[in-house]
């Protein structure tokens, strides 16, 4: 028994002559491993350890994207033709319209994404492998066959390998066999088969029915290994699945939005270019040509082609932004949903706490100090080779005298799982053979049938078991996060399973403290200010629970348990998530459960978690948030990494990605209003006037310079009323600036129209020039009102959007004085038309501020 041994002291046992602890340093008997070179030469050979193999070109591929564009496609096509009817100088401003737009396009999307390409390398993900006779942390794309690659509890299988050696190994297969349950695998025999045999032609699911091959796709729950790698890339068994799966992303809130958004731009644009089709070739304004070519011209007006670069190049900074912050994007699209959450769902360790464990107390089941339990507790930590947690570190970090008189071996390990939640080690002692299990106090009390009392195994009666749940209860109430141990003899010469966890001697409690973070209560009231309600979901007591979340000001009024869960029906189920703030002995399936349901009372839901267990929420939650010490399933589940595992740091990421998308919108409100608004007036003009109002290289240039004047909104400053609260796609809004700013801007133009006809006797040609000069003027300056919910005097633009909003108007005043107004078709304008443009424009824009901010007042947008 273990109170033969002496007491607590200042000293620790040194076991390392009997069983050393697990080193990743050690590489003694294990074969294989590659040096440097060799590992070059072999990435050179097969490539990158991508399973939708490697990115060449990728710029090049962009930039043909941009290309694709059916728009682009079509101006291309009629520069072609303009040039064939000899209208050499209308074909290469087309040209050159478009390919400037196209590589500014491509310029600012593909600087953005390479910056984004450089955060995500932060946190990319590694496997340890043996290089040059030493274990080192390497990209997991720079896995090569050959190499000899370390797994332990939470690693992701980096390829398909063969196991070399194997310490209660459990793989959860279930993404490619479907099999729920992890599966014990083991290092093979000498002269089994093995991947050279009969495995490397064997289907995907005979393989990874395989003991002694583990795949990718997989990842490792409890034990170690060390196997060697036979495949990467594409060349695994399910590196063709893994592509595909790759390839359809499931489409997030923001993706929604675009396409949302794109089929309200598209019914308009045919709406209104077969409008004007319609009316120029039934009139006989123009020839078919002229018709057709006005109409493709008015159909880019209309279309925000700059949108892509403008969203890339915003969230790209946003992401930037964030990275200072502490905050790594991993995917730019999750910005959108990260500002967008109202809900964070969080596990009390790190969020609310330090989630620096100490052991505070050892005591038995009746609450008296008790050395017994320590020692029993350390012999458990020391030689389990699986998950090894906050609170195995707490437990190895306690002092203790040497045991002079005793030595251990570690015979067997019964693995940690998430629904026994214990852990067990068989060792072999002076008086034996030894069962030592560690886990949930109720779950080792209920297997418990005795228990150890100055020296003696006493039958665990009723009475007695009451003291010891009272004994757990009162120390959860004090905020003490327990574990349980106890022990049982067992006969030697066996395997040992889950069925020998029974009748076990009761030793003891330890209790150990995390205390809450001291910023804990106002950064929670920080992010109740911002919109974001954080419900704790925790798998500790609800004792426990209670305690913390009172200390940090959160409601705990009410708490359900996991088992009040499984009862509930959808109904109550969604009822209580919404109203409860703290749920309790939740398990990682229950936790699904609530995120779900939170979703369907249509709520963006983050859930934020580090663990094993944690990777099914962070995969079904809107935005899944990890931090950078997580294991490696979890930060590849997740879309947002944290560096630092607190509330402020991920606050303030939230607020960067509300000013992203904040950007994002003010683009879409701008855009679509005026091109609405002056595609409006060319329809309207083809009722009125004998002769195109514009022609389309002039349109074509006009639109260019406009969305040149755009090109820095992601400079631009976000309202502090705006990241205050979380937002989403607003497309009613944006249908609404549509249809009451773009008419407002079609009125001035149709004033414009009689002013150049009836008071300048306009020409043509004079004509073609003045609407140009206004149109550009007005839908350029009206940025300066429309990107503000407030007054735009006292929210000012930034200092490169108002540059290049000033520039774009001074170019569009100056181009008809210059050299190239005849090849556009420009003549200088009259001095009293500047006069009105002034008026006419001032009033203009007084206007707009007026009906914006009724329609944002209208739809609580600010």
């Amino acid at each position: 028994m273990m109170q033969e041994h002496p007491g607590v002291s200042q000293a620790t046992p040194d076991l390392s002559p009997v069983m050393p602890a697990p080193s990743r340093d050690a590489v003694e008997g294990i074969e294989g491993g590659l040096t440097a070179a060799e590992a070059r030469q072999r990435l050179a050979q097969y490539g990158a350890n991508e399973p939708g193999g490697p990115q060449r070109f990728a710029a090049m591929e962009q930039f043909f994207g941009f290309l694709r564009n059916p728009l682009v496609i079509i101006l291309l096509i009629a520069s072609v033709i303009t040039w064939l009817l000899g209208e050499q100088v209308n074909a290469i401003i087309i040209a050159v319209m478009v390919l400037l737009s196209v590589s500014i396009n491509f310029i600012q999307a593909y600087r953005s994404q390479k910056s984004a390409d450089k955060l995500r390398a932060q946190v990319a993900p590694t496997c340890s492998v043996l290089r040059d006779h030493h274990w080192q942390d390497i990209p997991r794309r720079e896995l090569v066959p050959g190499d000899v690659i370390h797994l332990a509890a939470g690693d992701l299988v980096p390829g398909d390998a063969r196991l070399l050696t194997s310490d209660d190994l459990y793989v959860q297969q279930a993404a490619l066999t479907g099999e729920p349950l992890p599966v014990e695998k083991e290092a093979a025999p000498q002269g089994t088969a093995t991947w050279e045999g009969t495995g490397a032609a064997a289907s995907p699911h005979a393989l990874a029915e395989m003991p002694g091959i583990v795949l990718l796709g997989t990842s490792v729950v409890s034990g170690t290994a060390t196997a060697e790698v036979v495949a990467t890339g594409g060349k695994t068994a399910f590196g063709d699945i893994v592509a595909r799966l790759a390839a359809r992303p499931p489409e997030t809130e923001f993706d929604r939005g675009m396409r949302q958004f794109g089929i309200l731009i598209m019914q308009t644009v045919v709406f209104l270019v077969l409008f004007v089709l319609i009316v120029n070739l039934a009139f006989h304004h123009q020839s078919p040509f002229e018709s057709v070519l006005f109409a493709v011209a008015l159909a880019v007006g209309m279309t925000p082609e700059f949108l892509p670069m403008i969203t890339t190049v915003t969230l790209g900074q946003g992401a930037l932004h964030m990275a200072r912050e502490k905050v790594i994007v991993k995917h730019l699209a999750a910005i959108e949903n990260f500002g967008s959450m109202d809900m964070l769902c969080s596990d009390k360790t790190g969020t609310l706490t330090t989630g620096n464990m100490v052991l505070d107390l050892h005591v038995d089941l009746f609450g008296n100090p008790s050395d017994d339990t320590l020692r029993a507790a350390y012999i458990n930590s020391f030689y389990q080779t699986g998950i090894r947690s906050p609170l195995d570190t707490a437990i190895l970090a306690h002092p203790f005298e040497e045991w002079a008189h005793q030595e251990f071996r570690k015979v067997d390990e019964i693995p940690f799982d998430f629904n026994r939640r214990r852990l067990s080690i068989v060792v072999d002692a002076s008086e034996g053979r030894l069962l030592i299990t560690k886990g949930a106090p109720e779950g080792v009390l209920a297997l418990s049938t005795t228990y150890f009392s100055n020296g003696q195994r006493l039958p665990l009666d009723e009475e007695t078991r009451a003291r010891c749940l009272d004994t757990n209860a009162c120390l959860s109430s004090q905020g003490y996060r327990t574990l349980a141990v106890a022990e049982r003899v067992v006969p030697p010469g066996q395997t040992y399973h889950i069925a020998d966890e029974r009748d076990l001697t009761f030793i003891g409690f330890l209790a150990f403290l995390d205390p809450p973070l001291p910023d804990a209560r106002e950064m929670l009231q920080a992010l109740r200010r911002d919109g974001i309600q954080v419900k704790i979901l925790t798998g500790d007591s609800e004792l426990v629970a209670r305690h913390i979340c009172e200390e940090v000001g959160i409601d705990v009024s009410r708490i359900v348990l996991g088992d009040d869960l499984a009862t509930m029906n959808e109904v109550t189920l969604e009822r209580a998530c919404e109203e409860v703030q703290v749920f309790a002995r939740v398990s990682p399936a229950q936790k699904n459960q609530i995120i779900l349901a939170l979703k369907r009372r249509h709520h963006v839901v983050g859930f934020l978690g580090d663990g094993i267990n944690d990777a099914p929420s962070l995969h079904v939650a809107d935005v899944g948030i990890s931090v950078a010490s997580a294991v490696d399933i979890a930060k590849d589940a997740a879309e947002i990494i944290l560096l630092e595992h607190n509330l402020r740091v991920l606050h303030q990421g939230v607020l960067e990605g509300r000013r992203a998308f904040g950007n994002v919108m003010k683009y879409l409100l701008m855009g679509t209003s005026s091109n609405f608004g002056n595609m409006f007036s060319m329809a309207g003009s083809a009722l009125i006037l004998p002769f195109l109002p514009m022609l389309p290289t002039q349109i074509l240039l006009n639109n260019f310079l406009y969305d040149v004047a755009q090109i820095t909104i992601p400079t631009d400053h976000v309202d502090a009323t705006f990241i205050r609260k979380p937002h989403r796609w607003q497309i009613a809004l944006i249908r609404d600036f549509m249809v009451y700013i773009g008419p407002i801007s079609s009125a001035f133009d149709f004033l414009t129209f009689f002013v150049m006809l009836a008071i300048f006797h306009a020409s043509e040609a004079l004509f073609h020039t003045g609407w140009f000069v206004e149109s550009l003027a007005t839908q350029t300056l009206v940025l300066v009102v429309i990107r503000t919910a407030g007054n735009p005097l006292r929210s000012r633009p930034s200092g490169p959007l108002l540059s290049t909003i000033l520039a774009v108007v001074g170019v569009g005043i100056i181009l008809p004085f210059t050299p190239l107004a005849a090849p556009l078709g420009f003549v200088p304008l009259p001095g009293g038309f500047f006069l009105f443009l002034v008026v006419a424009t001032t009033v203009y824009l007084l206007l707009v501020e007026f009906v914006k901010r009724w329609l944002m007042r209208r739809r609580a947008y600010e």
